[in-house]
């Protein structure tokens, strides 16, 4: 799992057969520690209706189609969680 920020949606009308209704957002990966930007940003799916501007925990690879309920979805990157507040003892 990753920790990311959504950045912005992407609008697809026509999709794979498989990703329709689903709900596509762009994430920021963040670095857990700063909080900061790291890395390029990504497309995933939206499991849990995460909006722009809010933190979220994404998986990738074969979990993210295990997340969308459909080992055979051509997911790469799912949002699984909403973050409400991290903390990193020191």
């Amino acid at each position: 799992m990753l920790i990311g920020e959504v950045i912005g949606t992407v609008v697809a009308s026509r999709k794979h057969e498989r990703l329709v209704g689903s709900k596509i957002q762009i994430v920021q990966p963040l670095a857990p520690r700063s909080g900061a930007a790291e890395g390029q940003p990504f497309v995933a799916v939206d499991a849990v209706g995460a909006g722009v501007g809010e933190q979220v925990l994404v998986v990738m690879g074969s979990a993210a189609r295990v997340a969308v309920d459909n080992p055979e979805s051509p997911v790469d990157a799912t949002i699984i969680g909403i973050i409400d507040q991290f903390d990193i003892e020191e």
